[in-house]
């Protein structure tokens, strides 16, 4: 089983939104692969209510570290976290689903 991180734009998203996108992302990676994937829980809820985005990067670049593949949702090229997140995994051979 592969481990699936999931990068994808969250500005102006309700949670419910976000948590949909990452379920349709996840269906659609197991299709492109062939087989079933852990999601890395990137989601971060219980975050601390003054983190600011550079907080949120450095802790989902940690997670991007144990993903066998990352999916790049719709609208990721125009996020500054998921430009990043992609070049990280461009740049350390972790498999991408743009």
């Amino acid at each position: 089983m592969k481990k699936l991180f999931i990068s994808q734009p969250m500005r102006n998203k309700t949670d419910e939104d976000i948590l949909k996108e990452r379920k349709e992302a996840a269906t659609v990676a197991e299709n492109i692969i062939g087989e079933p994937v852990e999601m890395i829980d990137s989601f971060f809820e219980s975050a601390p209510h003054d983190a600011k985005p550079l907080w949120f990067l450095g802790k989902s670049i940690e997670l991007l570290a144990q993903a066998d593949v990352a999916y790049f949702a719709h609208g990721w090229k125009d996020a500054r976290g998921c430009k990043i997140e992609h070049e990280c995994a461009v740049e350390y051979g972790i498999n991408c689903i743009d």
